[in-house]
């Protein structure tokens, strides 16, 4: 089971935004944006690049590789 789910369903509610906001965002069906939050498909290495840039925060954190929420500094 994919365990990065738990971190993008909390950061879209942190955001106050809808899984439709969200799948609209990513360009996507709403019920294929829910099955990621859900775990129950795998989600792809574009989404988590744009979800990043929408909430700010790096790919490693919304893949669970680190707990600091922070952009990394280039």
């Amino acid at each position: 089971m994919y365990m990065y789910f738990r971190r993008i369903g909390d950061m879209r509610i942190d955001s106050d935004k809808t899984q439709k906001e969200v799948a609209a965002y990513l360009h996507m069906d709403a019920g294929v944006y829910r099955r990621y939050e859900k775990g129950e498909r795998e989600i792809p290495v574009w989404a988590v690049i744009q979800l990043a840039e929408l909430y700010q925060t790096s790919t490693d954190y919304l893949l669970g590789r680190t707990d600091n929420p922070s952009m990394p500094r280039m």
